[in-house]
């Protein structure tokens, strides 16, 4: 399955389960907001991540973005401590983790904690953990500061978006201990 369809269907369960959660999210972004984005950051979006940015640009809009977060999103989904980053909050984020020799720490390049290849697509607020696609090959890893980096959580955006509408499916029909839905929005424990 591409990241456009399962994508689509992560969009589809919470347009059907958490239909207010689905009405905020805003429409996609440009080629253009990629390629300006792109050349900010000097470096190339994987072919994935663009064609999910393409789909949904989850930036906030300007009025709703607090300065003092590392990163702002949509609260609530996919989780309550996380949230999926639009192109603005992607260059943020990625500025603040970029490194100048590639990866960090500098005297471990086979196992950092981070490396400028990783463009983050998910994030708390504090920009302390995440999500992170490789641009080199697609897989998706996953950041904690302090904690070692895993760099094959998942083999594709696309396998990690199936994993987000497994999720949407269990808490749809009540196995999902942890959310619920109430008023057509996710509700976290």
């Amino acid at each position: 399955m591409s990241v456009v369809e399962s994508w689509s269907r992560v969009i589809s369960l919470l347009q059907q389960h958490a239909p207010a959660n689905h009405a905020d999210l805003p429409g996609p972004a440009t080629e253009r907001m990629l390629a300006a984005a792109q050349e900010r950051m000097g470096i190339p979006l994987h072919q994935d991540l663009r064609a999910w940015l393409l789909q949904n640009n989850l930036d906030l809009p300007e009025e709703d973005v607090d300065d003092d977060l590392a990163c702002c999103g949509f609260v609530g989904f996919p989780d309550e401590g996380s949230f999926f980053l639009g192109i603005r909050a992607i260059e943020k984020l990625y500025a603040n983790r970029f490194t100048p020799g590639g990866f960090d720490p500098p005297d471990q390049p086979d196992n950092p904690f981070w490396r400028n290849e990783w463009i983050p697509f998910l994030s708390d607020q504090d920009g302390w953990m995440g999500k992170f696609v490789d641009v080199r090959d697609g897989r998706v890893g996953r950041w904690f500061v302090g904690d070692i980096t895993i760099t094959s959580e998942y083999e594709s955006l696309a396998h990690y978006f199936d994993s987000v509408a497994e999720m949407l499916t269990k808490i749809a029909d009540g196995s999902y201990p942890v959310c619920e839905v109430a008023d057509g929005r996710l509700v976290w424990s």
